[in-house]
Order: C-alpha cells, then sequence, then structure tokens
C-alpha cells in the first residue's frame, strides 16, 4: 500500500502542467524548429518549454519516416531513452520513504542467498552507487551483450529475467573500487531496478506505471518501442548508416534496446508529457502530484555525487557532476550549471534542461540518433534557453 504523507503543495490554478484532455497553453513554437530539420538532418523534432510549472511553449515539425509525408503530431510518442533513468531514481526514492531501502542497501543485503557467488567487493555495492554509476561493477560490454541475448531462454516475466542477469553479473570481478571511478552503466540501472522489484513484490514494469504515469497523467507514455508492430503510427526511430544514408526502423526486435533494460530506459512517451515531468522536477517536487516523493528526496536525487571527465556520447551526461539520473552540465549560454540528461538507444534522442534556480525546464525529443542530431537539440536547447530567460 502507498504511504500517503501530508504536505504543502501547490494547487493554484495554472500552475500545474496537468491539464484536462485537449486542453493546450503557450505558444508554439513550429518556426523555431524548421530550420533545424535541415541542419540537423532530423526526422522529425519536438520541443517544449516549462516556466514555473506553466508551458509556456511547444512544438513539432518534420515526419515519422525521413522521406515519407507522414506529419508528426503534438501528442507522438517519442522515444525517451536514458532519460528514464531519472523516474528509476524517483521510484527507489519511494522505497526508501517507504523504509523499504536506504540509500546505503547493498547487494548483500537485499540478495542474500546470492552472497556466496558474489566476487569479492560486489556484495558491498549499495543503491546509491548503482544510481550514480559508481559500482565498480562492469557496465556495457560484451558480457552484458551476452547476458541480453541469453535471457531470451530465461523462463518468466521480465523482473525474472532481470533477477538471472543480477545473478549472472554479481558472479563478474568489480573493474574499479565503488565511489571511486565512474562509468556509465545500464546494467547497474538494471540492477538497481531489481532490487526495487525485490523490495516492493512488483515488476519494475508495473511500478513505473503505478508509481509515474498514473500520478502523473503521462496518458502517451509506454513501454518498448513508440510506435506498433506494423504501423507508422508514431515517430519511427532512425539511424545513419556507413554511407551517410538514413535508416528507418519499423517496430521489431532491433527497434529498441531488450525490455530488460526497463530501468535503464526503454520508455517513450509526448513531449508534452515529457515536459510535465521536467516541470515537477524543476520545481523540486513541490507542484502536483504531491503524493510521489518529499522535496527533500527529489533535492537529494538532483544532488551530484561524482565528477564526470571525458565522456561524450550522445544521449549519455557530457563531462560535468553526476547525481542520481540526472547530471549537471556547465555550457556557454547558462550563467551557472544547469540540470541535465541525454537519452538515446541509438535510434532516437532527448534532452531535458533544467534551471532549477529559475524554475525553467526545456525538453526536445527526435527520431534520430548520432552527434549530428546531438549537436542539433543542443542547438534548440540554447535558444530556447536563452528565449526563455530573456526577461529575468
Amino acid at each position: 500500500m502507498r504511504i500517503m504523507r501530508p504536505r504543502v503543495c501547490m494547487l493554484i490554478l495554472g500552475m500545474s502542467l496537468i491539464l484536462p484532455t485537449g486542453v493546450m497553453q503557450g505558444q508554439t513554437i513550429n518556426h523555431k524548429l524548421e530550420p533545424y530539420l535541415k541542419s540537423g538532418n532530423l526526422p522529425a523534432v519536438a520541443a517544449a518549454v516549462v516556466d514555473r510549472g506553466v508551458l509556456t511553449e511547444y512544438g513539432v515539425v518534420g515526419t515519422r519516416k525521413m522521406g515519407a509525408d507522414i506529419p508528426v503530431t503534438i501528442h507522438d510518442k517519442f522515444h525517451l531513452g536514458s532519460d528514464g533513468k531519472a523516474m528509476t531514481a524517483t521510484i527507489a526514492g519511494m522505497m526508501i520513504e517507504e523504509g523499504k531501502l536506504k540509500w546505503d542497501s547493498t547487494l548483500g543485503d537485499v540478495f542474500p542467498e546470492l552472497k556466496k557467488t558474489m566476487a569479492p567487493g560486489v556484495e558491498k555495492v549499495t543503491l546509491e552507487q548503482l544510481l550514480s554509476h559508481t559500482s565498480g561493477m562492469r557496465a556495457d560490454d560484451e558480457n552484458l551483450m551476452k547476458l541480453l541475448k541469453d535471457s531470451f531462454d530465461v523462463d518468466g516475466d521480465l523482473n525474472d529475467q532481470r533477477y538471472w542477469l543480477l545473478k549472472e553479473s554479481v558472479k563478474l570481478p568489480l573493474v574499479a573500487e565503488p565511489s571511486k571511478a565512474w562509468a556509465y552503466n545500464n546494467r547497474g540501472y538494471t540492477i538497481a531496478g531489481a532490487m526495487i522489484e525485490r523490495v516492493s513484490g512488483k515488476a519494475w514494469d508495473e511500478l513505473i506505471v503505478e508509481r509515474i504515469f498514473e500520478p502523473f497523467e503521462l496518458t502517451t507514455a509506454g513501454l518498448g518501442t513508440q510506435s506498433t508492430l506494423g504501423k507508422i503510427d508514431a515517430p519511427l526511430g532512425h539511424v545513419v548508416q556507413k554511407d551517410g544514408k538514413v535508416k528507418s526502423y519499423m517496430a521489431g526486435p532491433n527497434a529498441d534496446n531488450s525490455l530488460i533494460l526497463g530501468p535503464a530506459g526503454t520508455l517513450h512517451l509526448s513531449i508534452l508529457d515529457l515536459a510535465t515531468w521536467a516541470g515537477w522536477n524543476a520545481g523540486n517536487g513541490t507542484r502536483a502530484p504531491c503524493n510521489i516523493v518529499k522535496p527533500e528526496m527529489v533535492e537529494k536525487i538532483h544532488t551530484p555525487v561524482f565528477t564526470i571527465k571525458g565522456e561524450n556520447r550522445p544521449g549519455t551526461p557530457p563531462e560535468g557532476k553526476y547525481a542520481h539520473g540526472w547530471g549537471w552540465v556547465t555550457v556557454d549560454w547558462a550563467p551557472y550549471p544547469l540540470l541535465y540528461h541525454g537519452g538515446s538507444n541509438g535510434k532516437n534522442l532527448a534532452q531535458i534542461w533544467i534551471d532549477k534556480k529559475k524554475d525553467i525546464a526545456i525538453v526536445i525529443m527526435t527520431n534520430i540518433g548520432g552527434q549530428q542530431a546531438d549537436d542539433a537539440l543542443r542547438g534548440i536547447a540554447k535558444e530556447l534557453y536563452q528565449d526563455a530567460t530573456a526577461g529575468y
């Protein structure tokens, strides 16, 4: 049962981004986005700005499939990628507030039956280390790729398969001393998801729906590829091939990462729903919905744990500081570090930029991966941020 706690919450009319179906607010910015389709070689791009809880700008331009005349709509679903990690960290925060986990809960604490099979040091790896990519466990390497392939032969639901992946992973020696090194680690987030599943008694896939999608009223949110099998009913993911040609991917086994990696990022939703989530974080969880976690927990989730150096893959945080599913980055167009995360499954790209001091959130999504797309989204972020803060 969900623990409900009394809390001061901003419920002023117009200050909540959760709106009745069909109600829109703010200015359309398609004219700002159009130039980036060509400069970034993007099939489509969507963006939105939330200022102190109010949707002030939004837009979407382009096509669901490169070369086809299938216009995107403002309610179209885009892939969120690793930006979903912050949602997993928030669910972990719920488990902590409910007394089911602690930040320093270890793999040995949560899975005592596996202690004898754990490699030296793995038993003491904590939840916080997994959520901050500082666990020292093997990251996204050939072993993980093999486990994901072998998991198809493992019977059971996704939580059963995650437990199997956990059992195989804890046997592996650490590659770094925990808390002493940083390495982007989707395996680690999947294991953190398994910890949440153990203490909650539910699959992460159930929890993300019950604890995030439903209370935030993210009606477009779902798991896996954003389009339906056999249909182009959402923006298809795209990749730039070695010959420079762009290939689109219909829904299928190669269109997204394995669903086992859900806690690390296999979500999709519309730009407006992403704006709702980002705006709530920008306000430190003080606006509706109010029964998620305490503002102090949101602040803890946003608090940096480790300084990153040398990471620059599209869809992952660049140099800066990493928290729990969020990073802090310095850019030449903002006066101080911004809360940020990027997400990509290689075929889609999403970015969230938050100025917590001014309570402004900017979200941008496109249906193609790669560096050119990443640069384009950063260009959009710069333009929208400068426009949004011009009056400050």
